[in-house]
Parts: structure tokens; C-alpha cells; sequence
């Protein structure tokens, strides 16, 4: 009775967002695809509130999404809107005569029934030839899936080995796999990251209303399917920090945080200001209720990328700042201004406890990263006790830190090396589209921000859940774009044309190709 109430709550809340931000995306996505995936996403929010049991839910997703995923004209994006319908609540595959197979949740589930099908179908498709750009992704990915795989091998059983490789194919390379060889055209890049704004546009008003009612609207699946959601209930001052269906308050600025710089993006393309601001104080309503610090200063740092990565970038950059500054004067000079400088990191008092954790976490883990600095300790948390909290546990809120402790400087740059190669491949060849086509440069331009971005955040937040899907997706669609530059220069051919579909997205999909090849 508790999830049914609580379901009226949530599709009460998303229903009129889907109806109202229909007309403005449409340009960017087919209509019959934003149709089948906002009734996709429905179906699967009714299953997930009306099922006893997560195994219910899995059977339907699994079957739901694997027939979704062979209508739609790019999976990719329709696997973008889903990552976060439900939280991430995972349980182990019950099995005679085995301890465990693996624990499937909401990802795997997406990997399974949309990603895996069209990588196979993949395979298949007549060879391209492949940009200098995606090697390197490639390559520096494998090296770092290998090092993970190797550095445990003497510590466990073949079949644990077995299981750990089968499982980063599936969370890490299958993910980079499908976005980086799908999406081979500018429609198909804008799709995915306009549906990334979809999604982020409908966290918004549930996160808002969570934190005005106290009411956390998710929290009760994990209690029903019997994995509560651990430190769910998070307070900053005497406000609920929302968290929506992603999981976490920190996490769910993350994403509202690179939604809010792809949404520039997208009020550029409809070449309207008003649409512009509209959808950045959108975002912003939902970083406000994740009342998450590290994702304000992520967003900000997306506002002024965006702007100083456009043709001119300088004058913008200039100007947005003397903008940004006029702004926080206000705020500051207003009556919710001391309460704004307590909230702030280093110099605010609300968890102030949060800041000094994270400082002694660097100390700590520069030492012990100097013990082994070169391929790390994979039992390094037995050495991390004295970071053990209140709630008995070791939090690692610092991804490039727990990286470099468990693969140590070598993985760490392995790591790195992917999203530094697509930054600096996307950062060149956006530049080279400035003059031939100013769209494709700024949706180079975006995606930058959007890792950029990243790379911020994973300096205050643990690497897991949606920080590393979308970081293994923005690596794909870097390595997309570094294809569809290459593929246009050599063929020297003028710009995709965009939706609205002067060419109907099946005419020019790879998956309409696939079918022609065969």
C-alpha cells in the first residue's frame, strides 16, 4: 500500500514533465523512439513499485527492454533514459550448487537485453575503417580491464577469475563497445545526450518534491525487495538531501550536474536564450535539492567550459563570469545569504566533518600509495581503518585516490588515459568543424564539458553506480565523434542532416546498414 501511494506520487510528477518537454526534444529524437521509451520507462515504474519481489522486475525489464531495444532507431540513448529508472539495488543470481553468480541489477539488466544484442550485431557488420583516436580508447581501456583482472589472479580461484572478467565486459567494455561503434552519426550523438537531459528533467521535480516533503519516493523498493538502501536518509543543515531513483544525494548532483551543461547545449540548437536559461534553472532547482556540494562547484565548472570551448570563447568567458560574480553578490547580500556561506566547503560550519574527512582521506592515501606506487594493493582498505566511519565504513569519496591505492599509478593512468585521449580528440576536432559545420563543433564542445565535468566530480565521489556508466558512455561518444569526424573527412561529405527527419532516422541508422548487409 506504501509503494502504491507512493506510485501515484511519482507518475503524477513525471507524466506532465514527459507531455510538456515532448515538443522541445523532438527535434532531436524521433517521435515514434521518445514514445516507445517514455512508455518503456512507465511500464517499468509500475513493475518496479507494483512487484513483492525484484526477481518480478527483472523478468520484465529483461523482457521489456530487449524488445525496446530492437525497435528503437538507437538503443544507445533508449539505454541512457533507463540507467536510473529504479535505484540501484542489486542481488545476487540464485543458483544449485554455486555460492554466487554475479548480482544483477538495474545496469546489467540494460546490458543484457539492449547492449549485448546489438553488440553482437555489431560484430557482424561489414569492418570500417577505424579513426587513429579509437585505437588508442581502445587500447588504454584493455589495459586497464587486464591489469584489474591480472593484479588479482594470485589471490583467488580460476573460476572467481572467470567471473570478475566476464563482469568488466559486461560493466565496462560492452558499455564503451556499443556507444563507440553505434553511433556513428551527429543525430545519433545528440540523441543520446537530449535523452540524457530527458532523464535529468525528470529527476528534477521529483527531487524537489522530496526534499519539501521529507519524503524520500524510492526508498521504499529496496525495503520491499529486502535491500534497503543503505544511508538513504542524508541531512545537510535540516533539509533532506534528495536523491530520486539515483541513489544517492551526491550522485544525483553528478547527473543533474552534467545534465545542466548539455543542457546549454540543447538551448542553443533550438536557438532560443529563453529555452537556454529555462533548462539551466531547471537543473539547477535539482542541484539545489540534492544539496550536494561537490556538484554546485562541478556545475559551475561545466557553465564556464562550455562557454570558453565556443568559437568565442574568451569574450564569453569574460562575460559569464562578470555574470556569475553580479549573481553571487546578490545572493550573498540576500537573506538566505549566511546560510548559502555555511554551506559552502572549507569556510562553511554545515558538515564541516565532511571537509576534514576528506583531507585526512588524502593524507592517507598518499601514504599508502607511496608504498606501492606502481601497481597498487589490491588489500589496502585493511590498512585504511582509522578512516572506518561512524557507520562502518571505509568511504573512498575520492575516485582518482582509490584507483591509484588498489591498481596503483600505472592503472591510475591507464584510467585517466581514456578520458584524457577522447578530451584531447574532441577539444581538436571540434575546433576543426568550427568553420564547415558550427553544430558538430558545439556537440564536440559538449561533450567535452560533459567530461570535463567528470573528471571534477570524481575528485569528491566514489567511482561506482552512475558516475562509472556515464563515465564508460562519455568515452564511447568521444570515440563516436572522433569516427564521425574521421569518416566525414575522408569522405569529405557535407553534415548529417538532424531530426526533424528530412531523412528518416532508418534510412541513415547503422542499424538500418546492418539490415542492407545482410
Amino acid at each position: 500500500m506504501y509503494n502504491l501511494k507512493t506510485l501515484v506520487v511519482v507518475l503524477g510528477i513525471a507524466l506532465p514533465m514527459f507531455w510538456f518537454i515532448r515538443p522541445f526534444v523532438e527535434r532531436f529524437i524521433a517521435p515514434e523512439d521518445f514514445a516507445r521509451r517514455r512508455n518503456v520507462w512507465i511500464v517499468l515504474t509500475l513493475t518496479a513499485f507494483l512487484s513483492p519481489s525484484f526477481w518480478l522486475y527483472a523478468v520484465v525489464a529483461l523482457t521489456l527492454c530487449a524488445w525496446a531495444g530492437r525497435k528503437d532507431s538507437n538503443p544507445p540513448a533508449l539505454t541512457v533514459l533507463l540507467l536510473q529508472v529504479i535505484p540501484p539495488i542489486g542481488l545476487y543470481i540464485p543458483m544449485v550448487g554455486i555460492n554466487q553468480l554475479f548480482q544483477l541489477n538495474n545496469y546489467r539488466i540494460l546490458s543484457l537485453a539492449v547492449l549485448l544484442p546489438l553488440a553482437v550485431q555489431l560484430l557482424h557488420a561489414p569492418k570500417q575503417d577505424v579513426p587513429p583516436l579509437r585505437k588508442w580508447i581502445d587500447g588504454l581501456l584493455i589495459g586497464f580491464m587486464l591489469l584489474q583482472l591480472v593484479l588479482l589472479m594470485p589471490y583467488e580461484s580460476f573460476t572467481n577469475t572467470l567471473r570478475r572478467g566476464f563482469l568488466l565486459v559486461l560493466d565496462v567494455w560492452l558499455v564503451y563497445y556499443v556507444f563507440s561503434r553505434f553511433c556513428r552519426t551527429r543525430a545519433a550523438i545528440m540523441d543520446v545526450c537530449v535523452t540524457l537531459c530527458v532523464a535529468c528533467a525528470i529527476f528534477v521535480p521529483i527531487a524537489a518534491f522530496e526534499t519539501l516533503k521529507g519524503w524520500l519516493l524510492y526508498q521504499g523498493l529496496g525495503e520491499v525487495w529486502g535491500k534497503p538502501l543503505e544511508f538513504a536518509f542524508l541531512l545537510r543543515g535540516d533539509s533532506l538531501r534528495a536523491q530520486a531513483s539515483v541513489g544517492h544525494s551526491l550522485a544525483l548532483g553528478y547527473v543533474l550536474a552534467v545534465g545542466f551543461g548539455l543542457a546549454l547545449f540543447l538551448g542553443g540548437q533550438l536557438r532560443s536564450r529563453r529555452a537556454t536559461f529555462a533548462m539551466g534553472a531547471w537543473m539547477w532547482l535539482g542541484l539545489i535539492a540534492a544539496y550536494s556540494r561537490g556538484p554546485w562547484l562541478v556545475a559551475v565548472v561545466a557553465y564556464f567550459s562550455y562557454a570558453a570551448l565556443q568559437p568565442d570563447g574568451l569574450s564569453r568567458f569574460i562575460k559569464n563570469g562578470a555574470v556569475a560574480v553580479a549573481i553571487a553578490a546578490l545572493i550573498l547580500v540576500s537573506p538566505v545569504g549566511e546560510r548559502v556561506i555555511d554551506t559552502l566547503p572549507f569556510i562553511g560550519t554545515v558538515d564541516a566533518a565532511n571537509v576534514t574527512y576528506r583531507q585526512r582521506l588524502a593524507e592517507v592515501s598518499w601514504q599508502l600509495i607511496q608504498q606501492n606506487p606502481w601497481f597498487g594493493n589490491p588489500f589496502v582498505l585493511t590498512q585504511m581503518e582509522e578512516l572506518r566511519q561512524g557507520q562502518g565504513i571505509i568511504d573512498l569519496v575520492n575516485s582518482y585516490a582509490s584507483v591509484a591505492l588498489l591498481y596503483g599509478l600505472v592503472g591510475l593512468g591507464l584510467f585517466l588515459g581514456v578520458f584524457f585521449a577522447g578530451m584531447g580528440g574532441l577539444y581538436r576536432l571540434s575546433r576543426r568543424w568550427r568553420d564547415d559545420d558550427p553544430d558538430t563543433a558545439l556537440l564536440g564542445a559538449a561533450l567535452l564539458t560533459a567530461m570535463v565535468a567528470t573528471l571534477f566530480m570524481m575528485a569528491t565521489g566514489s567511482f561506482g553506480t552512475i558516475l562509472a556508466q556515464l563515465y564508460w558512455v562519455l568515452a564511447g561518444l568521444a570515440a563516436a565523434y572522433a569516427g564521425l569526424s574521421f569518416a566525414d573527412e575522408r569522405v569529405a561529405t557535407a553534415a548529417v542532416p538532424e531530426w526533424p527527419h528530412a531523412v528518416q532516422p532508418a534510412t541513415f541508422s547503422p542499424r538500418s546498414a546492418f539490415r542492407v548487409g545482410k
